[in-house]
């Protein structure tokens, strides 16, 4: 297996994003949302407080804070890369043993009900959590569900 390169783990983030199910009923159990939440926060706002601390100098004629904005401004453009790297390397992080014992009772589950979902994995990450977590979410009912949440 080729080692992945950086891009890949910040696609991988964005993809997460995307794949974890952001519900209440997960939010004690898993820092995923908060993670999804701050990091779709940080890309809409980061990149105006990076030009904001940069121009507010220039705006004043403190060119001798401009070195210190520069820095603000590249921290500010860092925390939505931050999150992003966070999710892709949790994405691809295989499961503690409690966890995969849940995925496969809730994979069983979605099967014994007659759902479609992609094969069990003999050593789950949690992208295949958070595709079994959708999964279940849409296909089973709320009293099937009562169980685990």
């Amino acid at each position: 297996m080729s080692r992945k390169t950086i891009w890949d783990n910040f696609r991988d983030g964005q993809k997460y994003m995307t794949e974890w199910p952001i519900r209440k009923e997960l939010a004690p159990m898993f820092p995923e949302n908060r993670v999804i939440k701050a990091t779709k926060f940080a890309v809409k706002v980061m990149p105006a407080v990076a030009v904001i601390s940069v121009l507010m100098q220039m705006a004043f004629n403190n060119y001798a804070g401009l070195p210190q904005a520069m820095i603000i401004a590249l921290f500010a453009l860092s925390m939505p890369l931050q999150g992003m790297w966070w999710l892709g390397k949790r994405r691809d992080t295989i499961l503690p043993p409690a966890l995969a014992g849940w995925y496969r009772e809730l994979h069983e589950k979605i099967v014994s009900e007659g759902g479609a979902i992609q094969p069990i994995k003999s050593r789950p990450r949690y992208k295949e959590l958070a595709q079994t977590l959708n999964r279940a979410f849409k296909q089973l009912d709320k009293s099937s569900l009562e169980r685990w949440f």
